[in-house]
């Protein structure tokens, strides 16, 4: 029986050879297209190396449906965002399976502001792919491919001038930066050198070949740790394989994490630009305490990118973000942005004169835990129910999941955009409690 590749609410992500095949990926290229206005298709992948050949099914076929390609070759997913706008493309597909393994790979979908397609779109999407027959172009109006020459520098500049860059300059922080053999490296590197830092990358290579397991996690990390004391470096800015997520590790070799990156960037901004701010349900509610203390409204979208930015539109954000170390500002573009990032800390670290360590320990201090629960999907209303019982004491949000809030911790529970599993998440003062919350929650779900 053939296996079915995962869509969500922007795309879609498979094994090659199981359920990622070349029918299913053109079947999937032409739904999107077909929907878009008139004009040329972006496309650009991570450094995955079956990237290249899925680059090819996906040009073929966008040119045989009578459309042009602007091949951007390999690009980090918000550079793909820019790109997008900087050359009026009426959408764009960025080939990438994000943190999943090698063996994976996948399609992003994004609209002609750069933008990770809506749910409602994405839905549309699925539909066409799923009922709606291709309507090939004739042979004399096949479109065109072009090569995208220059991909780096609208996106540094966008990014430049959101920050000062002449104190950081100043500083010449000692960086380890590491893009693990994705396409981070393109612009990090250079964005790094453009703030005056020394530079040393791991993974600077954009072959897929990964150093170490792809999400950024502290488990994946610890040998980035190892070398970041033993080179006594000011900060270590650690991405996945399509640099839209950056976790970070201080100078003494500590793992901060991504729930850190977009707290330390939001004291940043903030201090900057006062407005509103747009987190989703499973981000650390240390965010909402650092809103609170510039006097700035924060709201919760649902998960996903798409819904984060959607709200940000919604209420006019000046900056927002998921925990799994994904700021977006709006100045640079409404997606994802691991850069953006990098910016926004080592303005921070030399505006407020101090180490990373030091800043990270300065912020509200939560313990966030993150399960993966593995049910079968016809499980999951009980499981659900059982949860609901369990927890009745607490404020609930069905939005999106379950999400139960008290005052002092919150716990979710919901199906994964990404993967076939349940992700359960907990959040308090203390890690046991929150670890504890979230193995009772398992046992819960699972009927145990």
């Amino acid at each position: 029986m053939t296996q079915q590749p995962i869509i969500s609410v922007s795309g879609l992500r498979g094994i090659l050879g199981l359920s990622l095949s070349p029918e299913t990926i053109s079947r999937y290229v032409a739904a999107f297209v077909e929907q878009l206005p008139d004009g040329s298709i972006l496309l650009a992948r991570d450094g995955r190396p079956s990237g290249h050949a899925i680059g090819q099914i996906i040009q073929g076929t966008i040119n045989l449906l009578g459309r042009d390609v602007l091949d951007a070759g390999v690009a980090a997913t918000p550079t793909v965002g820019v790109l997008t706008r900087q050359y009026r493309c009426t959408g764009a597909i960025q080939i990438s399976a994000s943190h999943n393994p090698p063996e994976y790979n996948g399609l992003k979908l994004m609209g002609a502001d750069g933008r990770v397609i809506s749910a409602e779109r994405g839905a549309q999407v699925k539909a066409a792919y799923l009922n709606q027959p291709i309507t090939w172009a004739p042979w004399n109006e096949i479109g065109v491919t072009t090569r995208c020459e220059e991909t780096v520098n609208e996106h540094i500049k966008k990014v430049l001038a959101t920050i000062s860059a002449g104190p950081i300059q100043k500083k010449s922080y000692k960086v380890l930066l590491d893009s693990n053999g994705g396409s981070g490296s393109i612009v990090g590197k250079k964005l790094l050198e453009e703030l005056g830092c020394e530079v040393e990358v791991r993974g600077g290579e954009p072959n897929g070949e990964f150093i170490h397991s792809p999400e950024p996690t502290e488990a994946n990390l610890r040998t980035v740790a190892e070398d970041v004391r033993e080179g006594k470096y000011d900060v270590a800015f650690c991405q996945d394989p399509d640099a839209d997520r950056l976790a970070v590790i201080d100078e003494t070799g500590r793992y901060i994490g991504e729930e850190y990156t977009v707290a330390l960037c939001l004291q940043n901004v903030l201090s900057q630009r006062k407005g509103a701010v747009v987190i989703n349900g499973a981000t650390s509610r240390m965010n909402e305490e650092i809103a609170a203390n510039f006097k700035c409204p924060i709201y919760r979208s649902a998960v996903g990118e798409a819904n984060v930015t959607q709200e940000m539109m919604l209420r006019d954000a000046v900056f927002g973000g998921e925990g799994n170390g994904g700021p977006i500002d709006p100045l640079v573009g409404y997606i994802r942005d691991s850069f953006v990032g990098m910016a926004n800390i080592l303005e921070l670290m030399t505006k407020k004169k101090k180490t990373i360590s030091k800043l990270a320990d300065a912020l509200p201090r939560y313990e966030i835990v993150k399960h993966k629960v593995e049910l079968n999907p016809e499980e999951l209303p009980a499981g659900f129910d059982r949860l609901k019982h369990q927890y009745g004491d607490a404020q609930l949000d069905e939005g999106d999941g379950l999400r139960f809030t008290w005052k002092d911790r919150w716990l979710i529970a919901r199906a994964s955009n990404t993967e076939p599993i349940i992700r359960v998440i907990a959040e308090s003062k203390s890690l046991e409690e929150s670890e504890n919350m979230c193995i009772s929650a398992a046992r819960t779900l699972r009927g145990i």
